[in-house]
């Protein structure tokens, strides 16, 4: 991960979730960070014609709001933390403009607030976020709570996929303090179709459970590799990945759930349609999602 933020923010109170936790990353790290709103064009083309040529420029005018806006962020102490941000006012639908900002500034990190209006408003239900994280060739956290201190447990979803382990990687950067809790789901092959098939239950159920003890070794094993510290948990589990997470974000206190963009097909999912919806929209802490 380059040591850089980019927080993209609509400006709306929701939204300063987001932009409260780039500036905690910024200090804690020491790493520079950027802000940007993205302005829709044609916004006012209809409002400009009925206003007649005469009229000031609408678009100019929003942006140099918006500017000006963008400098009061960095003016709030108490928000600001001791950084200062560099600010920018982008044309451009969000969905093209702030990945093609965060590549021309060579971002690390792409930070998104999953309240808000407008376009951020959007960010959970469904087309606009997959098509921003498909675009994306960063790291996006999609920030849900107000930040109150730096991440203490992150659920990092484990498929062992090269995508599962960078996502790992990552987040040791990101929150090297914080206690690691590896959840790898445990899907039986073939299951339904030996349901389907009548085969006994207790056959089943054997097989499941040596599919975790199997997944529980190899959590070990990476751990081992990783020289993951002591602190780190490992749950191998059977059922359904995105059921998992969320209910294991809520018995082992997480603030912050971390999956891979491109991985089999457990990660896969989460990115594609309404499973990266139901994700979002149900989970209570923050969702990383690395690259």
């Amino acid at each position: 991960m380059t040591p850089c933020i980019l927080a993209a923010t609509d400006l709306s109170a929701p939204s300063r979730h987001a932009v409260d936790r780039a500036y905690r990353l910024a200090a804690e790290h020491g790493w520079p960070l950027h802000l940007v709103h993205a302005i829709a064009p044609g916004l006012f083309d209809g409002l400009q014609a009925l206003l007649g040529s005469a009229a000031p420029p609408l678009d100019a005018a929003l942006a140099e709001a918006a500017a000006a806006q963008l400098a009061a962020l960095n003016a709030e102490p108490r928000h600001a933390r001791g950084v200062t941000a560099q600010c920018a006012v982008v044309s451009g639908r969000p969905t093209d403009a702030l990945p093609a900002h965060a590549a021309a500034i060579d971002a690390g990190l792409l930070v998104l607030g999953a309240r808000g209006e407008g376009f951020l408003r959007q960010l959970t239900l469904g087309s606009t976020a997959s098509r921003l994280l498909r675009k994306s060739r960063q790291p996006v956290l999609v920030v849900k709570q107000a930040p109150h201190e730096p991440y203490r447990r992150v659920l990092v979803a484990i498929d062992f996929s090269p995508a599962s382990l960078a996502a790992l990687a990552e987040v040791r950067q990101l929150a090297p303090e914080a206690t690691l809790v590896l959840v790898h789901a445990v899907e039986l092959p073939f299951e339904g179709k030996m349901q389907y098939a009548g085969v006994d239950p207790e056959i089943i159920q054997r097989y499941r459970i040596q599919a975790q003890l199997d997944g529980m070794q190899r959590l070990r094993d990476l751990a081992r590799q990783q020289a993951l510290p002591a602190s780190c948990q490992l749950f191998a589990l059977h059922g359904n990945a995105p059921s998992l997470l969320l209910e294991q974000e809520q018995e082992q206190d997480c603030d912050l759930i971390v999956v891979g963009k491109r991985g089999t097909h457990m990660i896969e999912e989460l990115l594609l349609g309404s499973t990266t919806t139901h994700l979002l929209m149900e989970s209570q802490g923050d969702v990383l999602i690395a690259v």
